[in-house]
């Protein structure tokens, strides 16, 4: 992680090192919590326990992932796959994570594809994908 600010975060470092990596120097910051702001809105398309369908801004965004992290401990993040479009100002992220479900212990593998709006070189919107089967199927395990 770039910073002990982010410590607390550490179980979803491969998200948020891939995340990183695939923006690149499209936006400025060192992590994943550096390169959004308080305007951000972080959108997710499914129904999953106890994440809401928008988040506004960061620190609204780090409570979430505070709670993700509690639940969710991943060890990989992988199959990155970038496309950029509008100018390099939208860029789709199509990657998976693995991990493990700290409830249960159960083998934790999903999909996910984010459409990602940058504005003024910080994430502005972030809509988000996922294979809520698989994700289901873990919780429940």
């Amino acid at each position: 992680m770039s910073s002990h600010l982010y410590a607390a975060y550490k179980p979803a470092e491969p998200y948020f090192d891939l995340v990183r990596r695939a923006l690149g120097d499209l936006v400025d910051g060192e992590h994943f919590f550096d390169v959004v702001d308080d305007h951000t809105v972080y959108e997710v398309l499914y129904d999953l326990g106890g994440w809401p369908r928008i988040v506004r801004g960061r620190t609204a965004l780090m409570g979430q992932f505070r709670g993700y992290v509690e639940a969710i401990k991943l060890h990989a993040a992988d199959h990155l796959v970038v496309h950029k479009a509008d100018g390099e100002r939208v860029v789709v992220v199509e990657y998976e994570v693995h991990g493990t479900i700290l409830a249960n212990g159960a083998t934790y593998n999903n999909r996910f594809c984010s459409v990602i709006h940058i504005d003024k070189r910080k994430i502005a919107h972030w809509r988000d994908y996922m294979d809520s089967l698989a994700a289901w199927n873990a919780l429940r395990a």
